[in-house]
């Protein structure tokens, strides 16, 4: 997959990126609160092997948030940061079912 640029860039092909071999039947909604320059607010879905994503709070109660900066996200999403590093480093905050949130990073392709 092609470096991302920019948050907006990677929800614009979060569901490119959905791995629904990896999720099977599962179900989960995930609100994703970005701050800092090219920050915002996406939503991602995904239900049944399929995924939906958009810009905004989720359209229905979401499993877990997660809270970073968006410049670390993208360094995530772009294999330059290790999920769980960066997470015990702080970079990333997630609320909700922490089952799900460890099951998230297998779902999509971060390479």
């Amino acid at each position: 997959m092609a470096t991302a640029a920019s948050a907006q860039e990677i929800f614009d092909g979060m569901c490119e990126r959905f791995r629904a071999d990896k999720a099977g039947n599962e179900s989960a909604n995930f609100q994703f609160d970005l701050s800092g320059e090219g920050g915002g607010q996406w939503w991602t879905t995904i239900a049944n092997g399929t995924c939906s994503a958009g810009t905004g709070s989720a359209p229905t109660a979401a499993d877990i948030t997660v809270t970073a900066q968006a410049a670390d996200f993208v360094r995530l999403v772009n294999g330059e940061m290790n999920a769980m590093t960066g997470f015990m480093q702080g970079k990333f905050k997630v609320q909700g079912n922490m089952g799900i949130a460890l099951k998230m990073i297998n779902w999509f392709d971060m390479s």
